[in-house]
C-alpha cells in the first residue's frame, strides 16, 4: 500500500477526491500542450504586427512555454499526493507559487542561454514580473476550471448514488411481496414446505440486506438467485425445469444486486407458472472483451401473455436504469421473442472486482 500511494498521481487517502488532478496522464498533458500552443498564438497576435512574420520567434516562444507547462505538470504531479493532504486553498495557492517559480526559472535559463533578445524585446524586470503575472493568472484561472470540475464531479456522484439508492429500495419491497404471495399458496397445500420456505425466504433476505452496496459479487448473486428458485420450486414443482450455462463467469464479476432474481421472475410469471406442462428457464452468462452478458428466457405463448399480470415490469425498468446509471450508456437491457421463447438480454461493460481492486 505504502509503495502505491508513492506513485505520481495516487491521492495518499483513498476515497478522498482532490481537485487537481494527475497531470502526468497522457491525456491530461496532450490538453495541457494545447493549451499551451493557444496561449502562445495569443502572446504572438497582441504584439504589433510586422510585414514579414518571425517564424523563429514563434517556436522560441513555443518552446519556452513548452518548457514552462511541461516541467510544472510534472512538478505538480509528483508533489500531488503530498498536496492532497492540504486544505483546497492552501494547496491552490502552493500550486499558484509552484507554476510561477518554474516560469522564473525558464525565463532565467533563456536570459543564461542568451535567448531573451529574441524571445521578446522586454527590459529584465519586466520580463520577470510580465511572466509571473502570466503565469499566477493562467494558474490560477486552470486551478478555478479544475476546482469547479471536482465539485460538480461530486454533485453528480451524490445524485447517482441517490438516485441507485431509491431503484434498489423499490426492487426489494417488490421482490418481497411476490414471494410472500408464492409462500403463500403452499399454506394450505403443504404447510411443512411452506415452513421451510419461510425460512429460506429469511436466510434470502439477511444475505441480500447483510451488503449496504449497490455492487455484489456474481458469485453472490447467483447464490441469491439460486434461494430465490428453491422457493418457487416447492410451489411450482416439476412444471419448472432449469438451465445453467453460466460457467464461464468468474465468481468475483461485480453486478448489481437483485439483477438476475427479478428476470428469472419475470420468466416464472409468464413462461412457466401459467402454462399447465411448465417448460425450461435458461440461464446463460458469457463476458468477453470486458463485456458482461446475461440472458434468461422461457416459453412464449402470446395467448397466455395476454392473460398474465404486468406486475415485474416495473423491476425490470429499475433493472435498465440502475446498469445505464452504474455502467454508463453502453450498458443495455432488451427484450427479444423468436422461436416461441421471451428472451431479455442484459450487458455493461465492466472489470472484475480484484481487477479493481490492484488498480487501486
Amino acid at each position: 500500500m505504502h509503495n502505491e500511494r508513492s506513485k505520481p498521481g495516487r491521492s495518499p487517502a483513498p476515497g478522498k477526491e482532490f481537485f487537481l488532478p494527475a497531470l502526468c496522464l497522457p491525456q491530461a498533458l496532450l490538453v495541457l500542450v494545447v493549451l499551451a500552443e493557444l496561449l502562445v498564438l495569443v502572446l504572438v497576435l497582441v504584439e504589433p504586427m510586422h510585414p514579414g512574420f518571425d517564424w523563429v520567434r514563434l517556436a522560441l516562444i513555443s518552446l519556452f512555454v513548452q518548457w514552462i507547462v511541461l516541467l510544472s505538470a510534472a512538478l505538480l504531479c509528483g508533489l500531488r499526493p503530498w498536496l492532497a493532504r492540504l486544505q483546497a486553498g492552501v494547496a491552490g495557492a502552493l500550486c499558484c507559487f509552484l507554476v510561477v517559480a518554474v516560469t522564473l526559472l525558464c525565463t532565467a535559463v533563456t536570459e543564461y542561454c542568451q535567448l531573451a533578445d529574441v524571445a521578446t524585446v522586454d527590459s529584465d524586470i519586466e520580463r520577470y514580473v510580465r511572466y509571473s503575472l502570466i503565469a499566477l493568472i493562467m494558474s490560477a484561472l486552470m486551478l478555478r476550471y479544475f476546482y469547479l470540475q471536482s465539485q460538480w464531479r461530486k454533485q453528480q456522484q451524490a445524485e447517482l448514488r441517490a438516485r441507485i439508492e431509491s431503484l434498489q429500495a423499490r426492487i426489494r419491497p417488490h421482490f418481497l411481496f411476490n414471494t410472500l404471495n408464492s409462500i403463500a399458496s403452499l399454506v394450505s397445500s403443504d404447510p411443512v414446505r411452506a415452513e421451510q420456505a419461510v425460512l429460506d425466504l429469511s436466510d434470502l433476505f439477511r444475505a441480500s440486506l447483510g451488503k449496504p452496496g449497490s455492487l455484489i459479487t456474481w458469485g453472490e448473486e447467483l447464490e441469491l438467485a439460486k434461494r430465490y428458485l428453491s422457493i418457487e420450486q416447492y410451489r411450482l414443482g416439476e412444471r419448472l425445469q432449469l438451465d445453467w450455462d453460466v460457467s464461464a463467469i468468474p465468481d468475483d464479476l461485480p453486478i448489481p444486486q437483485l439483477t438476475l432474481q427479478p428476470l428469472l421472475e419475470n420468466a416464472l410469471i409468464y413462461g412457466i407458472a401459467p402454462r399447465i406442462e411448465g417448460g425450461v428457464v435458461r440461464v446463460e452468462a458469457d463476458y468477453e472483451r470486458g463485456v458482461f452478458i446475461l440472458r434468461v428466457s422461457n416459453p412464449y405463448d402470446e395467448a397466455v401473455h395476454r392473460q398474465t399480470s404486468s406486475g415485474t415490469q416495473q423491476a425490470l425498468a429499475n433493472i435498465g436504469a440502475r446498469i445505464t446509471a452504474l455502467f454508463g450508456p453502453l450498458a443495455s437491457l432488451s427484450v427479444e421473442r423468436r422461436d416461441g421463447r421471451h428472451f431479455t438480454c442484459l450487458r455493461y461493460p465492466c472489470a472484475r472486482l480484484t481487477q479493481e481492486a490492484r488498480a487501486i
